[in-house]
């Protein structure tokens, strides 16, 4: 007897991984940064070490959490509109084929904790763990999707996608040049 709910706390624990490796991260160059700048000797007449360390990490930990779960929040509804547009299932199967995909990001949040001292392994972990789930999600639902199908599902991901990135980066450079453009220097 296999249950489908097996697997569903994956997504939760994933988003877990992967936001505590990246707070663990974070927070080391934030500790660095801290110090070098004498906020550190500051801050120890508030907090014993462990307090300031404990503190940040429960801090970056739930900042990750609130990005990823955002995140996760926004693929499944380009996915759901994805096959909305584009798939011949008006049921859902589609949807109960890609709900074990939760394990890919799963096995990818507990092999970035191997890289937790690394900001580049645990962006390339993540990126490798999305790209194998987007190749796990078109190659389960193919089979209710026409070759146009198939294209067009392609195409709306990485067009919605990249729009989302590109929008984010260039919001971000604006936002920098114009603080850098306020100071008085």
């Amino acid at each position: 007897m296999k249950n489908t709910y097996l697997t569903s706390y994956f997504p939760l624990l994933s988003i877990i991984l992967f936001s505590l490796t990246l707070a663990i991260n974070v927070e080391m160059v934030l500790l660095d940064f801290l110090r070098k700048t004498g906020i550190y000797e500051g801050m120890k007449e508030f907090f014993t070490d462990g307090g300031i360390k404990l503190a940040l990490l429960f801090l970056l930990l739930i900042a990750f959490f609130m990005v990823f779960a955002a995140l996760k929040l926004i693929a499944d509804t380009i996915n759901e509109l994805s096959l909305l547009f584009f798939s011949r299932d008006s049921e859902g199967d589609s949807l109960k084929l890609i709900r074990s995909g939760s394990t890919i990001y799963f096995f990818g949040g507990a092999i970035s904790l191997l890289s937790m001292y690394s900001f580049i392994g645990i962006a390339l972990i993540l990126a490798l763990t999305t790209v194998i789930y987007f190749v796990y999600f078109v190659y389960k639902v193919s089979p209710t999707l026409s070759i146009i199908g198939v294209s067009g599902l392609i195409f709306f991901q990485v067009l919605v996608w990249s729009s989302l990135l590109l929008g984010v980066f260039y919001l971000s450079i604006r936002v920098y040049n114009s603080i850098m453009a306020s100071l008085p220097i």
